[in-house]
């Protein structure tokens, strides 16, 4: 028996770490917020949209220099464009963790690991590879070339095995990742919906004032697009042509999201986002996205409208096609359901007399409470759902802690 306990022991407190590390997650840019001097190679991060990818991957380690070391890479690259700058930061960027202890205990003293610029597939042969040295007095080394090597400077954040934050003393220095990129060309978004099933849309779009233009001006930030299908545009016109000017500006700016969103993203971050209709006001042209398994969804008090397929996903911009047209609350009311049959006479006095053992004094349930003052449904919905997940978490990582309790 004793040793049977032994034996499970290990397990559950793996099971322990895994429900803990998922329920923590992490954010790149959020964890560097917190460390000033990193501000320049944070801002890189997300202009180059590198914190995204950062944040997607399970198991990742980040190099990170400070600013004077940002400032010299800058200094001495000035045409660097923000393509080549993506390349050379992605070196920076493990496809492994590497906490402090680890690097002190390589296998050999020394560690080749892939990076960011590896998969992406830019780097010719195998120039997309740093090495990891431990030298003596526990002098750790990387370098992706011959040119230069960077010390290791101190562990910034880890959360094992996931994530881990370094900072090395100085940018890491690769022709190959320095070399000029091309600029991809720019997509011609309305062309391109008119072209796979969104004429319609894409025709308003063109049609209407700052729309097209506002599209276009946030992709290079990161833009995330739906556009519906034929089918749910045509009967939805004589809706928009009542709108106001205003309005039909709002309407189809409420089918963007002004961050790249990937299809794995979407599946995995539900929640409510902004749209580029959104402004300063609390829960102004809000969506919430949810998922049953592999199907997306898109949620307004109004609409709940699926993602039918891919028009393209290449960072930084992503357009999906959607079975209906997106209605906001602030432009359009719920449908109201109708009241039910009220019962007939005999009906309610057999439901109003009590059944045979049951208290006469027995009160019904008061009703549900509302929600918080103009909250939508959907946010509401949304709120209860993250709620939910994390109580399942917590209460299996509780389950896990009591049963290694009685074990002991």
């Amino acid at each position: 028996m004793r040793q049977q306990q032994q034996l499970l022991l290990p397990h559950l407190l793996s099971l322990l770490l895994l429900y803990v590390t998922l329920s923590r997650g992490h954010n790149i840019t959020s964890i560097l917020a917190q460390h000033p001097e990193f501000s320049t190679f944070n801002h890189y991060l997300t202009a180059t949209h590198l914190a995204g990818e950062i944040n997607r991957r399970l198991t990742i380690t980040v190099l990170a220099v400070d600013n004077p070391a940002m400032a010299a890479l800058l200094t001495a690259h000035p045409g660097l464009s923000l393509y080549s700058l993506k390349h050379l930061l992605s070196l920076h960027v493990l496809v492994d963790y590497f906490g402090a202890k680890k690097l002190h205990q390589l296998t050999g003293g020394s560690a080749l690991t892939s990076t960011l610029f590896q998969a992406s597939g830019f780097a010719p042969g195998t120039a997309g590879f740093v090495n990891i040295s431990d030298h003596r007095a526990g002098h750790v080394f990387f370098s992706a070339s011959f040119l230069s090597a960077s010390a290791f400077v101190k562990s910034v954040e880890e959360i094992p095995y996931n994530l881990s934050v370094i900072q090395i003393s100085s940018a890491l220095s690769s022709p190959a990742a320095e070399a000029p990129v091309t600029a991809p060309a720019q997509v011609n978004l309305t062309a391109l919906m008119a072209r796979k099933g969104c004429a319609t849309f894409a025709g308003l779009l063109s049609a209407t004032a700052d729309a097209e233009q506002t599209f276009a001006s946030n992709i290079d930030g990161g833009l995330t697009a739906f556009c519906p299908l034929e089918e749910a545009m045509k009967p939805f016109l004589p809706k928009f042509k009542n709108l106001t000017a205003d309005g039909k500006l709002s309407l189809l700016l409420y089918h963007a999201i002004p961050v790249y969103y990937s299809v794995e993203m979407l599946k995995t971050g539900n929640g409510v986002v902004n749209t580029l209709a959104t402004d300063d006001t609390a829960r102004n042209y809000n969506l919430t996205v949810q998922n049953d398994g592999n199907q997306v969804t898109l949620r307004t008090t109004v609409t709940v409208a699926t993602i039918m397929g891919t028009l393209i996903d290449e960072d930084p911009l992503a357009v999906y096609i959607i079975d209906k047209v997106l209605e906001p609350m602030e432009l359009f009311k719920p449908a109201e359901h109708p009241a039910p049959a009220p019962a007939p006479e005999t009906d309610k006095r057999a439901a109003a007399a009590p059944k045979a053992g049951e208290s006469t004094s027995a009160k019904a349930s008061p009703p549900a409470p509302a929600g918080p003052e103009g909250q939508p449904g959907d946010q509401k919905a949304a709120d209860e759902s993250a709620a939910i997940s994390i109580g399942v978490y917590l209460s299996m990582a509780a389950a896990a802690a009591a049963a290694i309790v009685v074990v002991a």
